[in-house]
């Protein structure tokens, strides 16, 4: 995998975020305009949580606890793993597979630069494949790259 996550995936910083103090009303009515499946919560410049659709199932609706009285406090999922901007894509690949999570905060050394997901990485882990593939038919027809001699 050749693909790095800052400019390969992410090719500028995009965040959509919220403060510990925030209500899950709040997130959820953000992720429903964004299109998005996760938020990141900060504490100023500090990333200190996520808070993602399966926290919204699981700790809010299951927990049977308000929407607009609970804060993002209460049920983020605290200090998530991170990757840096000029990681692998398949680290991200692998982090998300051992944490058994789908949507993993990138951090630099400038801070938070966004949040990328498992499509995101799917995409990515893709077209690499697809490369190789074409790299491989080439050189075992003798056509070169691309089909072109």
């Amino acid at each position: 995998m050749t693909k790095r996550i800052m400019p390969d995936i992410i090719s500028e910083p995009r965040i959509f975020s919220l403060t510990p103090q925030d209500t899950v009303m709040t997130a959820t009515q953000m992720m429903a305009d964004k299109h998005i499946g996760a938020i990141l919560v900060l504490d100023g410049e500090k990333l200190v949580g996520i808070f993602t659709e399966r926290d919204i199932a699981v700790k809010v609706v299951a927990g049977r606890k308000s929407i607009t009285d609970t804060r993002l406090a209460d049920v983020m999922t605290p200090n998530p793993d991170s990757i840096r901007p000029d990681e692998y894509v398949f680290r991200a690949l692998e982090l998300m597979q051992a944490g058994g999570f789908r949507h993993l905060p990138i951090v630099g050394d400038e801070g938070v630069i966004g949040l990328i997901s498992i499509r995101d990485v799917y995409g990515a882990v893709r077209e690499d494949l697809e490369e190789a593939l074409l790299e491989r038919e080439a050189f075992i027809s003798g056509t070169g790259y691309g089909g072109v001699d």
